[in-house]
């Protein structure tokens, strides 16, 4: 009896501790400016956020406590010493304010966080997280100087850069891409060591002969007259007791251009340079520095020849073998010449580019005697990788290329010629290489001058033994998923992927080949496509950050940024490219709750709309690219079926109405009323000057102009459903056809969308035999084109046209959030079960935590499961008719107390939803 009572206590126990668990709120993945542990901060005042955990449906947060310290020790025992916030009543979770103690420039700092939620439960502390503060001004230098192998005269300074071949400065100079040393011992046991580095155009640092890190390109790319990114390493762990040694190889990127092999511009802001300071914390108590100064020792490097446009030469028989190991006998080494630099340095805090993915050999061929083609099977931006052996001296010429030409061989005549890379062999066993300073969109490898292993080789060529295309991007965490049962759509989803990683880098360029150049339309076009997939926050604010040191004194926001050379010809003064630097900003607002984007924006956003004002005439703008690559008559380029004026004095309204909102969150009223009153002024003159009140028509009656002026809200309401109904009957009479171009394609998508017209959309893109993402891909291509055709005379990676991407998210998906909050607080759920898909699946990362939505669709039924994370609500819309029984987890919704049913509306039943998993079941 003893023992039946035993156990029966032990299991009423289990189920208690069971239950506690289960009720249990928890805290988890805290960040800090948007990152797990960021080092190089500069932010006084850093934002903080966490997710909450819990198996109770309905939790939200009711108050939070954050400790911060400058000791784990003290965090362990529940002090905060640099920032107790006592209990805060207040439901949020993202972008918390610091709001302690002044920070100390490298100082490490410690924090946690606890919560209360709605059901009375209180979270234990979080795991601690931590982050470290960077150089907050020139004095943390301490004394660092910028040095290099030598300095530029100012005769042949190029800045901003220029394409003119026959400017007397184009070939000369004398380029050198060095090595820099300094060796240096430790003699005391080391607690923590940092070290903050830059070197332009690109570094790649080295301690004691091993790569610190796995970066790529560092440091990003910024328009170098006004300052220059610096990153930050921990290298605690690589230091040894005695002799060490830094080594630093720079290459030009877009500091200096050579004139030499195919190049877009030729910029010489100077020769190649580095700056560094390493702090070094000892174990007791003292601070070592290392500074770079005329003390380091530089000398040419086996790099012979960098061009970020024109391709990069390594001769192995200039290896100094061991020039970064202690001991090195470095006497044919010179003192290091100190230059100048940038006036400014920041501390790069966007994820840098990494070699991410490899691609083995697909195909080989031999188009004629001596060179041969290597097929990776994917086009990607991307770097070669051979293995080699042969004689000393020899040389292997590398050329990538997109496409074949009709002979199967490298065809680079759409994206700029010549592109090679040479490697000449030291001779010593087997040889590896890749380039360190230039990557370039490929899918192709031609060699010559060497033999694949295995084939005949009767004149003893080098033999390539091996080789690889690895794919470099931007290390932004892949954080969303979408599949469904149409095949087409997933092929048209890689396709768009595959551009979108190959042009995100430290900037959002159009293409990594021909130009690699920040073109803006597409940072707030394909924006949303890209948030859905990639943790891109921090690169946001980079490229907002650039904006604002591209902007020139009149308020010009230049179409590319940075801005490296000023095009002519419409290329520099576009309004549908220039407003990024309004609707970035709302955009990069909207998705992560981040206000601190709008307040450091507005001046460039007010600068830019009073520039924008002054260039009108009676309110309209007749100037820039228009509908770019739209679908006419004439040769690709700019607007053909859209008149002049309606997509850049659309977007001109649209950028006055996100300012007027802008203004009012950040207490700017005044401002608010009066960019309210100029955009009715701006409406009315469009209205009057671009609308047919008689046939409902904008300009026209293209895709993009009706289009656009329903979504910025320049249609009157009463008149919206007649000009959308014909809208969607010029879809149908071009036979579902595409004609819209770069600009007003995402808008033609989310007006069509919003209105539940996803079916129109289904009949654009599930098909293969027009114009679009199915013709590209019946046509061979593996990446996202620059021309709906996938014609061979344009790029064949790029991301401008990728909107369709935001859809199969937010229509087809169905998840989307509601624009009276921001990040994702409140969640639509509404999916589009349209045409031959029978299921549907997406998932995304939302600052509060993952977002799930998977759908199936048969005759008899519609069967949905959701994930909506803690601290959120939603709104879900069913296919449902009126009347339908509707359950959840086989519970009528009626009588759900989780769930709040409002109505059926327009073939849906909308509910109400707390935070939770889901199961939905709609029978017919």
């Amino acid at each position: 009896m003893l023992n039946f009572c035993y156990k029966a206590f032990a299991f009423c126990l289990l189920v208690f501790v069971s239950f506690k668990a289960d009720a249990q709120v928890g805290v988890y993945s805290l960040k800090c400016e948007y990152k797990d542990y960021p080092v190089g901060l500069e932010n006084q005042k850093p934002r903080l956020g966490w997710m909450l955990s819990s198996k109770q449906r309905g939790c939200l947060q009711t108050a939070y406590r954050v400790l911060v310290a400058d000791d784990s020790l003290q965090l362990q025992k529940n002090t905060g010493n640099i920032w107790d916030s006592g209990k805060v009543r207040s439901d949020q979770s993202i972008q918390v304010g610091f709001a302690g103690k002044k920070l100390l420039a490298v100082k490490t700092y410690y924090w946690k966080v606890m919560v209360w939620d709605n059901h009375s439960r209180v979270s234990g502390w979080s795991k601690p997280a931590k982050w470290q503060m960077g150089l907050l001004n020139a004095d943390d230098w301490n004394g660092a100087q910028w040095i290099g192998y030598n300095k530029m005269p100012d005769s042949l300074l190029i800045v901003p850069a220029i394409d003119n071949p026959g400017d007397s400065r184009w070939n000369k100079g004398n380029d050198i891409l060095p090595l820099v040393r300094k060796e240096f011992k430790i003699i005391k046991q080391v607690k923590k060591a940092t070290v903050f580095i830059t070197g332009l155009g690109q570094f790649e640092l080295s301690l004691n002969g091993k790569k610190i890190g796995d970066h790529f390109l560092d440091p990003g790319w910024t328009q170098y007259s006004k300052h220059a990114l610096y990153v930050t390493f921990d290298i605690t762990s690589q230091l040894k007791t005695g002799n060490n040694v830094f080594g630093v190889m720079l290459g030009n990127g877009f500091y200096y251009v050579p004139g030499d092999r195919y190049h877009k511009l030729k910029s010489a802001y100077g020769y190649p340079k580095m700056i560094c300071r390493t702090v070094i914390e000892y174990t007791d108590g003292t601070i070592g520095n290392i500074i770079s100064d005329g003390n380091w020792k530089t000398a040419p490097g086996p790099v012979t020849f960098s061009s970020i446009y024109g391709g990069e030469d390594y001769d192995a028989r200039l290896a100094q073998q061991g020039w970064d190991m202690p001991g090195f006998n470095d006497r044919e080494f010179k003192q290091a010449v100190i230059v100048d630099g940038p006036p400014l340095l920041e501390s790069q805090q966007e994820e840098p580019l990494k070699i991410l993915d490899e691609f083995g050999v697909k195909k080989l061929t031999q188009p004629k005697p001596g060179v041969w083609v290597y097929d990776m099977g994917q086009n990607a931006s991307a770097i070669p990788f051979i293995k080699v052996t042969g004689k000393r001296g020899a040389v292997v010429k590398i050329t990538p290329a997109e496409l074949l030409d009709d002979k199967g061989m490298a065809l680079q005549t759409a994206v700029g010629a010549p592109v090679y890379f040479n490697y000449t062999l030291r001779g010593k066993g087997e040889e590896a290489w890749h380039p360190q300073f230039m990557y370039y969109g490929f899918r192709y490898i031609q060699v010559e001058g060497a033999v694949p292993d295995k084939e005949k080789n009767t004149t003893g060529l080098p033999i390539i033994t091996g080789i690889k295309s690895l794919h470099t991007r931007n290390a932004a965490a892949t954080i969303g998923t979408f599949n469904c049962s149409n095949e087409l759509f997933n092929k048209t989803f890689k396709l768009i992927d595959w551009a979108i990683r190959s042009n995100t880098v430290s900037v959002f360029t159009d293409c990594p080949h021909r130009e690699k150049l920040g073109w803006l339309e597409e940072a707030h076009l394909v924006g949303s496509s890209i948030r859905y997939n990639y943790d891109i926050a921090t690169l946001c604010r980079k490229v907002i950050r650039d904006m604002i040191h591209s902007q020139t004194n009149d308020g010009l926001i230049p179409d590319i940024a940075p801005e490296y050379v000023q095009f002519g010809g419409g290329f520099r003064d576009s309004p549908e490219w220039g407003s990024n630097g309004v609707i970035m900003p709302w955009y990069v607002y909207q998705w992560y709750g981040d206000e601190e984007v709008l307040k450091e924006s507005y001046d460039m956003m007010t600068r830019y709309v009073a520039y924008l004002e002054k260039k009108s005439k009676n309110h309209i703008l007749y100037f820039g690219l228009g509908d770019w690559y739209d679908i006419g008559p004439r040769d690709l380029g700019p607007s053909q079926l859209t008149p002049g004026g309606i997509t850049s004095t659309a977007i001109y309204y649209y950028d006055l109405t996100l300012i007027s909102k802008i203004a009012r969150i950040i207490d700017k009223d005044d401002d608010a009323k009066k960019y309210e009153a100029l955009s009715a002024e701006v409406k009315k003159a469009y209205n009057d000057t671009f609308y047919h009140k008689q046939t409902y028509q904008y300009g026209s009656g293209s895709q993009t102009a009706n289009a656009i002026s329903i979504f910025m809200g320049l249609a009157d309401e009463a008149d919206k459903p007649k000009v959308l109904a014909n809208l969607i009957k010029d879809i149908r009479s071009h036979n579902n056809g595409i004609t819209a171009g770069d600009i007003g394609y995402r808008y033609l998508l989310r007006v069509l969308d919003e209105a539940g017209r996803s079916d129109v959309i289904f009949d654009m893109n599930n098909r293969s035999d027009v114009p679009g993402y199915g013709y590209q891909i019946a046509q061979g291509a593996t990446s996202l084109t620059e021309s709906w055709q996938g014609n061979r005379i344009s790029s064949n990676n790029h991301f401008m046209l990728g909107h369709l991407m935001e859809w199969f998210y937010s229509g087809l998906g169905g998840v989307a959030a509601d624009t009276g909050s921001t990040a994702f607080k409140h969640i639509i759920f509404r999916p589009e079960p349209i045409g031959d898909v029978k299921k549907a699946k997406v998932k995304f990362l939302s600052p509060y935590g993952t977002i799930a939505n998977e759908w199936t669709k048969t005759d008899q039924s519609f069967v949905m499961n959701v994930i909506i994370p803690a601290n959120t609500r939603s709104t879900i819309y069913l296919p449902a008719k009126a009347g339908s029984v509707i359950t959840e987890s086989g519970k009528n919704v009626k009588n759900n107390n989780n769930i709040s049913f409002i109505k059926f509306e327009n073939g849906k039943a909308v509910l109400e939803v707390g935070a939770g998993k889901y199961s939905f079941t709609v029978n017919n």
